[in-house]
């Protein structure tokens, strides 16, 4: 389809009008639909042309210079047509200390071009890009819309050959496939040595934690967790309880006993923080859930989304519930284009099934789920960055206070969680408190998703109680099983890039946030980052350095100048 205008308007304007309108209705605010719109003209024109930035602000009713500020922002908005396929090979951290600036090297050479350029016949455009937070099948890329790795061998030359083809052909299936033999679990894991797939359209299947309590005990199959699945192993049991015979007050008051902190890095008491809405307020109050999940090393709420979809639902709706809030935003980050099917998939069979909508179960509650895409801001992680996104502009934080509790999304009372964070609520309310509490350590309940990469035998999830040592990940058997090929550990990144780093002497430490703040670190998102002797730590802080300085939202000067000027020294020393 084309943008080209013919007097006065767009070619093939009406279809994507009538889209847009549908859209538009999702949203209380229509400044707040920028982001899909732009996504609906990329996806059906291939870029974002001028003559689309001044209709989408006629849409939703801004100035064209607000629109450009936006698309010039994302890094996965184009203003130009690309090939008919792209391949975009991730170098941050994770995938660097598996060979990705070997991958990247091989790719230039084979196809002749560089970063930003496309084959001569338009075939492919090859793209270099920060963590796509799929770490544990590094070195890895995203052909199109489907991540692909390891990247090694014959399976780069898979990659190239399905690059190559015609976008007819029938490789281009939104679902992804693992030509992998079935293996025995192991603690929670795939039975070690079991064969790799041939296939990597959607990567070998890394090894991922089926046997914990709380997060993980669907995670087996693969496919996905669907409604009957779900419901007939317990699950929305916990959400009619909460619908049917508890108050609010007597939520909150569970969760608490739980002693349940934030899981996506804050680690802030949940309880506390749905307790600050104010209920006196007449303003709507909205629930939006942190799946923008983009720190390197980090790769646990993909899984929830993809394989256990209706736990987080359950979890929003009982949050919902507890906050007084009728409607839910999701916001997904742009590159997991796959979750977002699934999690899409899991809204529309809650809608039919009436667990979702109006009088929720006949509770007389009503809650409404609008799936939100970003589209390539690592700063939108960040809640009251999100905020803004949400609302349709740049990824810019906000000062605090007011917190997004009192003002948040639209200048309303805001409760923004972690997709984590809320699939442990409904093993709460149906298990109770103080079995969750008893699984952590005093001040903080339960068990988390370890996403551990890197330098292991056993790149994958693993769920864990919360006091399990970061010795004891890296190293255990039905964990990460050691450092690879026999080789002495040198130092590990114990809650994503953000995290300082700690030595091998530091790493019998536990892994809850008090421990790891008490040792002068962090338990963050979970992310394990483990580096062997091999590793050149100028090599992984140029790296480090270099996220950083690509993924800073701009908006404060000592960030956007400095990490500028922090990468460029550390290119020089190891130049």
């Amino acid at each position: 389809m084309s943008l080209t205008r013919v007097t006065g308007r767009f070619e093939g304007e009406a279809s994507l009008e009538a889209q847009a309108r549908e859209i538009l209705q999702h949203y209380d605010q229509p400044r707040a639909a920028v982001l899909p719109l732009l996504w609906l003209v990329q996806e059906n024109c291939g870029h974002i042309s001028s003559e689309a930035e001044f209709w989408v602000g006629r849409l939703v009713g801004v100035a064209v210079s607000h629109i450009r500020e936006v698309v010039s922002f994302y890094s996965m908005f184009r203003t130009r047509d690309a090939g008919r396929h792209e391949l975009r090979v991730c170098t941050s951290l994770p995938c660097m200390l598996r060979g990705a600036g070997d991958v990247l090297g091989q790719l230039e050479d084979r196809l002749n071009i560089r970063p930003g350029e496309t084959t001569p016949g338009g075939e492919l455009t090859l793209t270099e890009v920060e963590c796509l937070c799929a770490c544990e099948i590094a070195p890895m890329a995203q052909l199109d819309e489907q991540f692909v790795g390891p990247l090694h061998g014959e399976a780069l030359e898979a990659v190239l050959r399905d690059a190559l083809r015609e976008p007819t052909d029938s490789s281009q299936t939104s679902e992804p496939h693992s030509g992998a033999p079935a293996a025995r679990n192991v603690r929670g894991g795939v039975e070690a040595g079991a064969p790799a797939a041939r296939s990597v359209r959607g990567g070998v299947e890394p090894f991922v934690s089926t046997d914990g309590p709380v997060l993980s005990t669907r995670f087996r199959d693969t496919a996905g967790t669907w409604l009957d699945s779900y419901v007939a192993d317990g699950g929305y049991r916990a959400a009619g309880k909460a619908l049917m015979s508890m108050t609010p007050a007597q939520i909150i008051d569970e969760v608490a006993r739980a002693n349940l902190r934030g899981l996506g890095g804050a680690g802030f008491p949940t309880a506390k923080k749905w307790s600050f809405i104010p209920k006196a307020s007449p303003k709507p109050k909205y629930l939006v859930v942190n799946a923008d999940e983009g720190e390197p090393g980090t790769f646990k709420d993909r899984y929830i989304l993809e394989r256990d979809p209706h736990a987080l639902l359950e979890g929003m709706i009982i949050a919902a519930y507890t906050i007084g809030s009728h409607k839910a935003y999701v916001y997904i980050r742009g590159e997991y284009f796959r979750s977002a099917q699934r999690f899409r998939r899991a809204v529309e069979e809650a809608y039919a099934r009436g667990w979702l909508g109006k009088n929720i179960q006949g509770s007389g509650f009503d809650l409404d789920v609008v799936i939100h895409r970003g589209a390539g801001a690592y700063i939108c992680g960040e809640e009251t960055a999100l905020l803004t996104s949400l609302e349709g502009g740049k990824g810019f934080p906000r000062l605090k206070p007011p917190f997004p509790a009192i003002s948040g999304l639209f200048q309303c009372p805001t409760i923004v969680n972690n997709v984590e964070t809320l699939a442990c609520i409904p093993f709460i309310l149906r298990e109770g408190a103080e079995r969750f509490a008893a699984l952590g350590t005093p001040k903080q309940g339960g068990t988390r998703l370890f996403s551990v990469c890197g330098h292991v035998n056993r790149p994958g999830l693993y769920e864990a109680p919360v006091g399990v040592t970061l010795r004891e990940l890296v190293e255990s058997h039905g964990y990460a099983e050691g450092v690879r090929r026999g080789r002495r550990l040198k130092a590990v990144i114990p809650g994503g890039i953000s995290a300082k780093v700690l030595t091998a002497e530091e790493i019998d430490v536990r892994m809850d946030f008090d421990s790891l703040m008490a040792a002068g670190t962090m338990a963050g998102s979970g992310g394990v980052i483990v580096m062997d002797e091999t590793t050149c730590m100028l090599d992984a802080l140029q790296s480090a350095a270099k996220f950083f300085a690509h993924e800073s939202c701009g908006q404060c000067s000592p960030c956007r100048e400095g990490t500028g000027w922090v990468h460029r020294i550390m290119r020089r020393l190891s130049e």
